[in-house]
């Protein structure tokens, strides 16, 4: 069996509460991902594909930091990070947002989760937001402290995963809503749930408040998961591309702004709050956008895998953008990706030339996304 010792580039690449329990339950590969090692491959990717969507897996993502903020100013300063208004944001609610700096790009998109009138966490994506708060946070005048908390997300999703909760937490935890969360116990292990995840199925994350109890905590929900088919796992590329889930760093980075992407709705212009990147989005919104994100449907034979660069769009012999995250998906037999492409050339259904890595090759752009339009799966 492999032992943990047999992986890791030193010391500045943390391990997560679950690394030791993952490689026991097969994980074959890693990536990293705010510095840590994130499981990549549990054998095959199809598969897991299909564990998710019919049953339920298990993903260890103590990936996700935390940027804990509390303080007397703790709520007015978060306002200030982000241009969704969060005026209406009650305690024990969670809310998709995005961070901007001062020229309207997009340094992250986290979930952002109230735990109390003056206690928020930021569950992060790919970028250390860490240092942008405390930077931000000098010159404020605001009271308030910014850490990363001992919190470590595990994602349980997929349509089962309902009734793995149900065994663990019994049924009242069926009355959680999408989007809100819970403070809860298990056998004495301190959890925060949440009726959330990066899948666009049902599903919850876990977020452990103490680090040393991951592998018991782990081993708990798989023991748990096991009448309902639960499946150890890794987010899949696959289903979050036809959820139109944004990959930062790969969708979605610092020289991309939200109307880009056609997320205006994460953007509160007319708040009387002050938020970093207001006039910059302002000026954007008016003067309007040169390229935005669509959908493609890719010809030719089904993808390997994911791309691991940025694919040329052409359009008439001319360059007109770039292949961000594609994948081939079994469930609509297809190769689908999305691409950031010139406004003029962003007409549904119009046919374009994708450089793949074997060549050039036709593709259609499509609605996004791909599957699920009004997340009905997710929300149930």
């Amino acid at each position: 069996m492999a032992k943990s010792d047999d992986f890791g580039f030193g010391t500045q690449i943390r391990k997560s509460p679950y690394f030791d329990a993952t490689v026991r339950w097969g994980a074959k590969g890693f990536s990293v991902y705010n510095h840590m090692y994130i499981p990549r491959d549990f054998g095959d990717p199809e598969q897991n594909f299909w564990n998710l969507i019919n049953d339920a897996i298990l993903c260890d993502v103590a990936v996700e930091r935390q940027v804990e903020i509390t303080g007397p100013d703790a709520a007015r300063f978060v306002q200030m990070l982000t241009p969704r208004d969060l005026s209406k944001m009650a305690v024990g609610q969670c809310k998709y947002v995005l961070i901007t700096n001062a020229e309207g790009g997009i340094l992250n998109d986290p979930i952002l989760l109230r735990l109390a009138e003056n206690h928020f966490w930021i569950s992060l994506a790919d970028s250390d937001i860490l240092l942008w708060a405390q930077g931000v946070a000098v010159h404020s005048g605001m009271d308030v402290t910014i850490r990363e908390p001992d919190v470590s997300p595990l994602q349980l999703q997929g349509p089962k995963s309902g009734e793995v909760m149900k065994a663990l937490f019994g049924d009242s935890i069926m009355d959680l809503k999408y989007y809100w969360l819970r403070e809860v116990e298990l056998d004495g292990i301190p959890l925060i749930v949440s009726r959330t995840g990066w899948s666009s199925e049902l599903g919850y994350e876990l977020y452990l408040q103490d680090g040393s109890r991951g592998d018991e905590l782990w081993e708990k929900i798989m023991a748990a998961g096991k009448p309902f088919g639960l499946k150890p796992g890794h987010t899949s590329s696959v289903r979050r591309i036809e959820g139109g889930m944004l990959s930062y760093h790969a969708d979605a980075d610092i020289n991309t702004n939200p109307y880009e992407l056609g997320l205006g709705r994460l953007v509160s212009l007319d708040m009387e709050a002050e938020f970093i990147g207001k006039a910059a989005l302002r000026r954007i919104k008016e003067e309007g956008v040169c390229r935005k994100q669509v959908g493609l449907v890719i010809d030719g034979s089904p993808l390997k895998g994911p791309n691991t660069t940025f694919w040329t769009v052409n359009k008439g012999g001319a360059f007109v953008g770039k292949v961000t995250s594609a994948v081939y998906s079994p469930r609509l037999e297809q190769n689908i990706a999305l691409a950031m492409v010139s406004l003029d050339a962003a007409q549904i259904g119009a046919e374009v030339e994708v450089v793949t890595a074997s060549g050039p090759t036709r593709a259609r752009i499509v609605e996004r996304p791909f599957y699920d339009p009004q997340k009905s799966l997710a929300a149930a």
